[in-house]
């Protein structure tokens, strides 16, 4: 929830409204620079671009903040991320400007901030951003006092209109300093409230008429022609269709798995979706996923891989399989360092031009595809005008393989062999022009949900690489950004780490953990996980609301320490934490886990019933104590298996766990009987008579 403030600084609402602007060009990595400023020292890609800047930025910390108190100068934040677009925007038309920059420089402290690398500074000033203008997004700037206190913020500035408000601020500064330190105090105090949750007395319990009621809100707000919601533009949002498949497993309702299907088909034929290549871009900037916003970033990837492997396992729709496939093919060729780790994204522009690497026109189509040109571009509705802009074409699906075919007289195998060898040839034209930028900072949390999607392709497909790289991945992040007591770093490059963790860095590598157990029965991870949730405790927990601090409270020195709620495109800190304890507390039977988990979700019961479109991933944490879990305890030489057997169903309500050894996990003591491998079925520490057969198993399941 979000509190709006009467702020004292009355500007002109035209001054401060973003206005159209030309793409960034790209800069010549050879030339020689007029201008050279403190971010040269930096590893973050986003922070690199603006070295040369003739602005003098500072990176985030208590240099730049100690200059600003030392020279009595406020302060400009500017927060991007290098595959932004209109960052690049704002870049060339302001911060590349030597005027802009002499502006800037006489009157200001410039600090830039890469916000994948910090959130927790983005988290502050795009909550002012919010309070003030009602809106945000990236580039997001701020004007602060010498402190860090906002008084102002707002997103892309055209030139003429970034200078007429930094002047405005000059002068107030010099002629009414006294309202900018009131307007400060005001935005400041908002953002102490936003996502400000309290604690809450434990009330009824949860259940299915709950998830019915949630369900039958959400309801209003999809779109069941195209999928998403029914809005523009559109994010992919995976834990919502996550969250419906979980709902569809329970309640058995069409209508929430036909929400689920539409939203996946629609995307993997839509413009959102690299045809080539694989991969999905950021969102889709109309209603239909044709035009995307064309970066690609790692965290969208790895979640809409794990959504479609799961979709897999209970529709058994095989273009579900081939996403994935695809998808982790792009994410191995592009977004992959030789040591296993993961690069966070790809720009969206390359020869200063958003999505110029991935459009074509009809006559490169013709040139290049020859005889079979015309049947390409029915499949993928290629024009001569073109079906985006300037003659271009985004390639996109409209129909099924069936129906193409059909109209175009073929055999669905003729043509599958016609547009597999038209994609090759483009590819390998388009593989020879100039590649988007590559972000190639590695970030934990990004990491931990890319090992959960190689995790869930595995346990979906059975293809044991994916597995490989999972495990490849989490032994680089015990490596580089995990301490034997459990501390963590959020940041790698270059063979060094240099920003403390925040709290999604934690609860996705536990998560990821979590996955990797159940995958592999190795309990390495499981204890790693529980080691990692125990620091998480001492060190993020807030005794008073119960809920996690998104900082640690030994490296939280903004102004305003804050907690991440609400799930966006990437479910929320909090909401994993409580997931995260849910889970190990069954694993463990550790009923504080438990019960911390149930009181976190209580605190939020009320916004999860009344948005569960941004409240999805607490809605599976509702889901799991509305229907208590299964225990599916897997013990005997033949453990693997049958563990594969069971990954062949879509089972969101089950936990598995098992090996070939005896265990000190309470649920596996004393379940080891030689010479078979044996099934038990436990719910709330009871189990059912052990089986052998995985059959017999699900039935008493109920599956």
């Amino acid at each position: 929830m979000h509190y709006k403030l009467l702020v004292i600084l009355l500007c002109s609402v035209a001054l401060f409204n973003s206005s159209c602007g030309q793409s960034a060009k790209n800069k010549n990595m050879n030339e020689k620079h007029t201008y050279t400023n403190e971010l040269i020292n930096e590893s973050s890609p986003y922070l690199l671009q603006h070295a040369h800047n003739p602005v003098n930025w500072y990176p985030w910390g208590d240099a730049a903040l100690q200059k600003a108190k030392d020279e009595n100068k406020l302060i400009i934040i500017s927060i991007g991320y290098a595959a932004c677009h209109w960052c690049h925007v704002m870049e060339h038309e302001s911060f590349e400007d030597v005027e802009v920059a002499k502006l800037m420089n006489d009157n200001f402290i410039c600090i830039k901030v890469d916000r994948e690398e910090r959130p927790d500074v983005d988290q502050i000033y795009m909550a002012a951003a919010q309070l003030i203008t009602g809106s945000g997004g990236w580039p997001l700037n701020a004007v602060a006092l010498a402190d860090g206190r906002p008084f102002y913020a707002g997103t892309y500035f055209p030139k003429n209109k970034w200078m007429q408000m930094l002047e405005y601020f000059v002068d107030m500064q010099k002629k009414e300093p006294a309202k900018l330190l009131q307007s400060a105090e005001q935005v400041t105090n908002g953002i102490h409230q936003v996502e400000n949750v309290g604690f809450k007395e434990a009330g009824k319990t949860f259940t299915m008429a709950d998830l019915d009621k949630q369900f039958a809100n959400m309801k209003a707000n999809l779109d069941f022609n195209k999928g998403g919601a029914n809005r523009a533009p559109k994010f992919p949002m995976p834990s919502n269709w996550e969250y419906l498949l979980h709902y569809n497993y329970l309640s058995k309702n069409a209508e929430a798995l036909k929400a689920v299907t539409v939203t996946l088909e629609n995307m993997a034929y839509g413009g959102i979706y690299d045809h080539l290549e694989g991969g999905f871009a950021r969102y889709s900037t109309d209603a239909d996923w044709h035009v995307p916003h064309f970066e690609k970033m790692l965290y969208d990837n790895s979640q809409l891989v794990s959504l479609y492997a799961h979709a897999f396992q209970q529709t058994k729709n095989p273009l579900y399989k081939k996403v994935v496939y695809e998808t982790l093919d792009f994410v191995q060729h592009e977004l992959t360092s030789p040591e296993g780790a993961f690069y966070s994204s790809l720009d969206a522009d390359s020869e200063g031009e958003e999505g110029k690497y991935y459009v074509w026109t009809k006559s490169e189509i013709e040139k290049d595809l020859g005889a079979d040109a015309d049947v390409f571009s029915i499949y993928y509705n290629v024009t001569v005008a073109g079906n985006w802009e300037h003659g271009k074409n985004i390639l996109l699906r409209r129909e099924t393989d069936d129906a193409t075919a059909k109209k175009l007289g073929l055999p669905v195998a003729e043509l599958k062999s016609k547009i597999n060898g038209g994609k090759a040839k483009l590819m390998k034209i388009r593989n020879a022009r100039v590649k988007p930028g590559l972000d190639d900072k590695v970030l934990s949390s990004w990491n931990a949900l890319m090992i959960s999607g190689y995790v869930d392709a595995y346990r979906a497909f059975g293809d044991e690489a994916f597995l490989s790289k999972a495990i490849t991945n989490a032994e680089f992040l015990l490596k580089h950004a995990i301490a034997k007591d459990g501390e963590m770093t959020r940041n790698y490059k270059n063979g060094k780490s240099s920003i403390k963790a925040l709290l999604d860095d934690y609860a996705f590598t536990i998560a990821a953990f979590v996955d990797l157990y159940q995958a592999t029965f190795h309990e390495k991870w499981l204890n790693e996980a529980n080691t990692l949730t125990a620091y998480v405790i001492d060190h993020f927990f807030d005794a008073k609301s119960k809920m996690f601090f998104y900082t640690h409270n030994k490296h939280s020195n903004l102004i305003s320490r804050k907690m991440e709620v609400a799930d966006n495109v990437i479910p929320s800190s909090n909401s994993e934490m409580a997931k995260n304890l849910f889970l190990l507390g069954h694993f463990f039977y550790n009923e504080d886990y438990i019960s911390k988990a149930r009181q976190m979700l209580t605190n939020v019961k009320d916004d999860v019933q009344k948005n569960i479109y941004f409240y999805a991933n607490w809605g599976i944490l509702q889901a799991w104590f509305t229907k208590p879990l299964y225990e599916v305890a897997i013990m005997g030489d033949e453990f693997k298996d049958k563990r594969q057997e069971f990954d062949q169903h879509f089972l969101p309500d089950v936990i598995l766990l098992g090996g070939k050894t005896e265990s000190k996990l309470a649920l596996l003591e004393n379940k080891l009987l030689a010479g078979q491998t044996t099934i038990y079925v436990c719910r709330d520490k009871t189990c059912k008579l052990p089986v052998t057969a995985v059959g017999k198993a699900l039935e008493q399941i109920g599956n």
